[in-house]
Order: structure tokens, then sequence, then C-alpha cells
């Protein structure tokens, strides 16, 4: 079973000027063929999101005709123009908005049902959609409009940016991806309004991402992140954010979206796995945007010198968005606009500096959360998740029941280079429920095909094991599919458990259910609406890899030892010293420091 939309990576898609003038052209011959009579381009199947969609191939017309002046196009453009501005524009309220800051105000808005009051909620994002939609028609006005359709447009985008700002509340969907995209269509629309209107629809522009969105960024992982839907980050609306800040600086020079930016960018790569899998965040869990998230993975990719490109996206949605039968449609058409605009190239290499949150090398990777507990593992082509055990998640060892990975206190971490090798030590202090501290040393080292882990801790009673990792996909080249297995060994044994009970919050990595889908059958609210993370963590129990203690430990210590990923045998042997606990293994000599102080690590191959 592959999961529906881990794809491929987006920067495997051609982004050379004949390969974009190959899809304007295959748009472009859609849309002549779909026109009605009434100068609809809408998809006949479309029913939410319709607000935006005949602007926005009328956008994407425009620009075709920019680049190729086809001599269909101009009475095509002006035409559906004609009928956006007719038929798509709306003054009246719409009965049950609950986003009103005053009624009746008789601005211009997009609908994203167009029925009165069948879905009104999501007419605040169609209404910046369609206002970035106009405008991108407005840029390419020169030679397509004639004056008097051009100043309608002009005025019904000036009127689409005051309602959003003064009728309405300001982001009421709390999403960073569309509050942004708000902010960046004000500045666009502030370059076609003479003197005083420019001027203060750019300070406004400006004071709303001050004061609206970074004064209400979210710290996860050491970063500061533009809320979304409540969250830090979303695995899909995240890099629509991205883009959105890299349209911003493009249009204004500004440079807090280049440093916000930047400041996403490098969250996104070091929890973004070597092969671009990921999942997590407060909307969606697995699903991942297409042809909306290229201008930003592109644009600060190169900034920070990363190959963000690596982000496996939707690619049924590789260059626009499109229906079940696979015709186009305009919804989101401004991204690929200006993504055919923007000259950036993608930068193709991993970047060389050491992160806190990840460990990569070669084909492995290691991304940790905001604790330091690894969040995904990849090794062999194989991505382990957290496992779950009596409602608590992470990977760490376990005694009587209870997984010791919380941090109580600063959690330090080391990284090291040597030779062919690439290591992290973390060491963390924490609690049981003997309420003993005691001090966790993992460490994680790793040749670029391999990966290893030792986790050393104070003597534990009972029969503790290593709790490490769930089995949950593998990567297929083009697609990532479920899995339940993956290449580990373990000096200790090895135990793959999946759990006696069955149920909602018991996730089983043989059944064909998705992480996303079991993450919303625990969250509060209907898919689409719900939080998945937060559902997530209502995991009772989980399959899990369960390593035992390695034999030969040092008095006072347990000590566990895994290998992710293909190889002959693994062997480990242990001592103490003087200068700490020596690690060997058939590929690596290890000396990790003692926990107290500020811990040290010498590794030869």
């Amino acid at each position: 079973m592959h999961l529906p939309h881990q794809r491929g990576p987006l920067h495997d898609l051609p982004d050379t000027p004949d390969a974009y003038d190959a899809v304007l052209a295959g748009v472009t011959e859609q849309a002549l063929a779909r026109m009605t009579p009434e100068g609809s381009l809408e998809h006949p199947d479309a029913v939410d999101d319709v607000g935006d969609t005949s602007l926005g191939i009328t956008s994407l017309l425009a620009l075709a005709w920019q680049r190729g002046k086809d001599p269909r196009l101009p009475d095509a453009v002006r035409r559906s123009l004609a009928f956006h501005l007719r038929e798509r524009v709306f003054t009246e309220d719409n009965p049950g908005y609950p986003n009103l800051r005053t009624t009746g105000s008789g601005l211009p808005y997009a609908r994203y049902v167009v029925e009165a009051g069948a879905h009104p909620i999501g007419d605040w994002p169609s209404t910046v959609w369609a206002l970035l939609q106009a405008v991108n028609v407005l840029d390419a006005a020169d030679g397509l409009l004639d004056d008097a359709q051009r100043a309608e447009l002009l005025r019904v985008a000036h009127g689409y940016w005051r309602w959003l700002t003064e009728a309405t509340f300001f982001n009421p969907q709390e999403a960073g991806n569309q509050a942004i995209g708000c902010v960046a269509g004000g500045l666009m629309l502030a370059r076609h309004l003479p003197g005083a209107d420019g001027a203060a629809v750019r300070a406004r522009a400006l004071a709303l991402y001050a004061g609206e969105i970074r004064a209400h960024r979210v710290r996860d992982r050491g970063a500061l992140l533009p809320p979304e839907h409540g969250g830090a980050y979303d695995n899909n609306y995240g890099p629509i954010s991205l883009s959105f800040l890299a349209q911003a600086h493009r249009v204004s020079g500004e440079e807090v979206f280049a440093e916000d930016g930047d400041t996403l960018a490098r969250y996104l790569d070091a929890r973004l796995s070597n092969g671009g899998y990921d999942q997590g965040g407060p909307r969606y869990s697995e699903q991942h945007s297409g042809f909306e998230a290229v201008l930003g993975l592109r644009y600060f990719g190169a900034r920070i010198g990363s190959d963000l490109g690596r982000y496996r996206g939707d690619t049924r949605w590789g260059r626009h968005a499109v229906q079940r039968d696979g015709g186009v449609d305009g919804h989101f058409a401004f991204m690929l606009v200006w993504q055919i605009q923007d000259p950036t190239r993608w930068h193709r290499t991993p970047s060389a500096a050491p992160a806190r949150h990840q460990l990569r090398s070669g084909t492995v990777s290691v991304a940790f959360d905001s604790r330091m507990t690894p969040s995904l593992v990849e090794a062999g082509g194989t991505y382990y998740l957290p496992a779950a055990v009596r409602r608590r998640h992470g990977f760490g060892p376990v005694t009587e029941g209870f997984l010791l990975c919380r941090p109580m206190g600063e959690v330090r971490v080391r990284d090291v280079r040597g030779g062919a090798l690439t290591a992290k030590l973390v060491t963390k202090p924490v609690v049981g429920r003997d309420h003993v501290l005691r001090h966790v040393r993992s460490l994680y080292v790793t040749d670029g095909t391999r990966l290893w882990v030792t986790v050393a801790v104070e003597r534990l009673d009972g029969t503790p094991y290593l709790l490490s990792g769930l089995p949950y996909a593998a990567d297929d080249g083009d697609r990532v599919r479920r899995t339940a297995d993956g290449e580990v060994a373990s000096a200790g044994g090895l135990r793959l458990t999946h759990p006696r009970e069955t149920g909602p919050d018991h996730f089983d990595t043989r059944a064909e259910l998705t992480q996303e889908q079991a993450a919303f059958a625990l969250a509060a609210d209907p898919r689409g609406y719900g939080d998945p993370d937060e559902g997530w963590r209502h995991l009772v129990g989980s399959s899990a890899l369960e390593a035992g203690p390695a034999p030969g430990a040092p008095d006072g210590l347990h000590v566990f030892a895994v290998r992710y990923g293909p190889g002959g045998p693994f062997t480990a042997a242990f001592d103490t010293g003087p200068d700490g606990l020596t690690v060997r293994t058939e590929a690596f000599t290890a000396v990790v420091g003692e926990p107290v102080g500020d811990a040290g690590l010498d590794l030869t191959c």
C-alpha cells in the first residue's frame, strides 16, 4: 500500500523555460476547449475552492500570452476576466459567515462555495487567493486589457484587500500560510495603486505581518515559526508558507521575510529525512503540497545552501491543481505563475553545517524533536517513527513499562565527524517512576549507509529494553509505501512486537491503516479540521522494535546497542576508563565522556 501523497521529490520535475512553456501550452489548450459561452474557465466538477479558480486560469493564460503571444489568448483573457468580475465577485454578506467585524460593508469578496450560506467558513482564504490571482492579471495587463477593464479589476482587488483587513477579522483560521499570502497580496497590490493609496496598503501589509503573524510565532525545535492551524508547523502548509515568504521578499525587498524564511527553511531541512519523507502537523499528517511548495523550497534552499527540493510532494499536483479526472483547476495558480517568473535554480547538495535537531549523511538521517528524541529515523530505505508504550512515545530505555526519554534538565548535544563517520551524542537527564535522576547518553553514528545507536544509562531494575522505533514506511523509488519490516540488528537481542489489543488507540504496522488515518481517528474533530498530532498523542500502544541490554556492559550501567540498515555481523563491546565509556563496534571506536559537565566524544574508524 503506497502512501497517497508521499510521491516524488519536487526537484525532479523539470523547471527549464521550455518545460514551463510546455505546461502553459497544455493549460492553454484545456482552457480554450473548456471555456463556456459566459467566459467561465472553472472545471465542471469543481464545487468548493471555486472563488479564485477561473481567475487563476485567466492569470495563466495572461502569462502564456506574455511568453508566447498566442493570438487566441487576448480574447480569452478578456472574456474570462469579465466572467469573474460579473459572476464571482460578491458584495452582499454571505449568510452564516462568522468572522465579520462589520456587516453590510459592500466590499467585494470571493466565496469558497458559490451558493449563499453553503460553506462560508472558507471565504477568507478564497478571497486571499482571488486577490493574488487578480494582481497577477494586473501584472500582465499591458497589451491585454483595455483601460476600463483594468480599472475595474484594480478596484475589485483593492476591495478584496479592504474586505480581508477591515471588514473581517484578520487570519480567522489561525493559518500562517493564508495570513502570509494575504500580506504578499497586499504588497503586490500596492505596486498598482497610485501614490498615497499604494503606500498605505504597503505599510498596512508590513504592520499586519509584524503584529499579527511575526509576533505570534510558535517555537519548535529551537525555531520560531509562523503558527499553522494552532500548531508550529504542518508538513503540507509549512512549505506553502515558505513560498509566500519567498514571494513577499521578492516583491518587497524587506529583509524580515528573508530572515523568517531562512529560519523556516532550516527547520524544515532538519525535520525532513534524507529521502524527503516527513509527517506531522496540526491540520494534515501525511498530505503534501505539490507545485505550491516549489517557489519556497527552491528560493530558500538556494539561500541556506541545502537540498530542500528532496521534499516529497504530491506530484499529481506537480504543475498545477487538478480535479479527479486530471483536468486543470485554477486553484492556487498564482504559485505556478511565481515559480515560472522566479529565476532561482534548485540547490541539490546537502548543507555541510551540523544541525542540532538532525543527523544526516548519505542515505541515513535522524530528525530530533524539541526534546532531542528521534522523531524520524531513516536507514536502509526504511522510515521508523517513535513507538508508543503505555501512552508514552519515543525512542529510549524502558523499565517496568516506563519510557525514559522525557528530559528533566538541560539536554547536551555534541556533533563530531571522523573520517567517513558522522556522529551525534545526546546527553539527557531523566526521572523514572522511582524519582531517581539518571543520565541517558545516546550515541548516533552513521557511515552514510548504516546507523549505529548506543544508549547507556545507570543500571535499571527489572528487565529493561530499548524502545527502538516503529518500522512504518519504505522508500520505493518514486513512491513511499507502508511496511512493517526493516533491517535492524541488536547486540542484546531484538524483537518486533505488535499490540495485543485492538482499537483506534493501538497502532499495528501490519494493518493497512496509515498513520494519518489513525491520527485523525483519535483527533477531537473530523478529518480536515481535527489536529492529527494531538490525536496521535492519545495512542496507547503500537508495534515496536525492542532491543535487550547488550552483554558485557560495565558495572553500574545498562548499555543498549542497535544497528539500522544493511550489514554483516554486528559486534559491540564496552569498557569504562578515566575518559568515560568506550564503545567498540565492527566499524568504529567511540569514547563517550561522563554525563555530568560538558560530555565529550572521540570517534575513530
